[in-house]
């Protein structure tokens, strides 16, 4: 089995190409959502988050309490590294069991922090997905309804994008470049390559 980490900046369009993926039949596990889940049902995940956060942190439901969470975590800029100290064990830990429990040759983890969380040691090839800072800015503005300023405050906290394309083992481009070809290309040489170990 490969296992493929992809990740990409904000507007970048990974979720897409990992869509892409999907409908070639490649498991794909998507970190931000495997995170929430286990912020929420995780008792020792629960436990800790209290403590570092409040009583708060989840609402009479049980549910996670987002706009307390986001408070905090937009306080200071320590306080991610916090919560993620908490998170980031647990995430890496659940793709592992998740990958051993797949029988596909290639599965995928999308992770947007693959290199700063150091999840690059759970896959065996890194790729991301790059497009330039304008382009990535206006997606980004339209999907998430947001002014410019928040979408690059938020940028401003993830690694730069040149350095994470010079980290990366592969990168896909989403100018309008073809996609479908480019993702061809990385399965077909993932193929060959397993054939010949």
């Amino acid at each position: 089995m490969t296992r493929i980490g992809i990740t990409g900046g904000i507007g970048s369009g990974k979720t897409y190409v990992c869509h892409l993926l999907q409908q070639r039949g490649i498991p794909v596990y998507h970190c931000d959502d495997q995170a929430r889940r286990l912020m929420t049902e995780s008792p020792v995940i629960r436990q800790k988050l209290r403590q570092l956060i409040g009583d708060d942190t989840y609402n009479i439901y049980n549910e996670l309490n987002k706009p307390r969470i986001a408070a905090y975590l937009f306080a200071d800029a320590e306080n991610a590294a916090r919560v993620n100290a908490i998170v980031h064990p647990a995430v890496r830990q659940d793709f592992l069991q998740w990958a051993d429990l797949q029988e596909s040759p290639i599965v995928v983890q999308e992770c947007a922090l693959l290199f700063e969380a150091g999840f690059q040691d759970t896959v065996d090839l890194t790729v991301e997905v790059y497009a330039p800072h304008d382009l990535r800015l206006q997606r980004a503005i339209l999907r998430d309804h947001a002014t410019a300023d928040q979408i690059q405050a938020r940028m401003a906290q993830q690694m730069d994008e040149d350095e994470k394309r010079s980290k990366a083992d592969y990168v896909i481009l989403n100018d309008g470049t073809d996609l479908e070809a480019q993702i061809d290309q990385l399965i077909e040489a993932i193929t060959q390559k397993n054939k010949t170990i």
